[in-house]
């Protein structure tokens, strides 16, 4: 996921939780990082955190991502985090739990963790 997410300058990763290893390496190699979650979260000090929900989002947290992405994301935030993404003209990249499938219209990349699926919304210019 790493290597995938690295062509992506500032990126917004959605619902961290405690798993913050993606986003501090991607901070490492020069990339913008903002993580977001519903609680408050520590996250390493290159990643900027923010508290924000993605189904009533604050939309300037968004504003100037390449691209948004979130690990293990359940099915019912799907169409919330893309049409987040939608309104940033922003890719939108993502993995779930287990057997989930995604709920929206995605193509499908083989990672070493499984799965990753990249939401195809033809009308943003910046799409995996």
């Amino acid at each position: 996921m790493t290597t995938i997410l690295a062509a992506y300058d500032r990126l917004v990763e959605v619902g961290i939780g405690r798993r913050t290893e993606l986003a501090a390496t991607l901070a490492e190699r020069g990339h913008t990082i903002t993580a977001t979650d519903i609680y408050q979260r520590d996250v390493p000090e290159r990643v900027q955190f923010v508290r924000d929900d993605i189904v009533d989002p604050n939309l300037s947290v968004y504003a100037d991502a390449d691209a948004i992405y979130a690990r293990n994301l359940p099915p019912e935030l799907h169409r919330p985090a893309r049409d987040v993404a939608r309104a940033a003209d922003a890719a939108f990249l993502f993995t779930t739990l287990g057997g989930d499938q995604p709920a929206i219209p995605v193509e499908r990349q083989t990672i070493q963790a499984g799965t990753l699926y990249v939401s195809t919304h033809p009308e943003s210019s910046r799409d995996a």
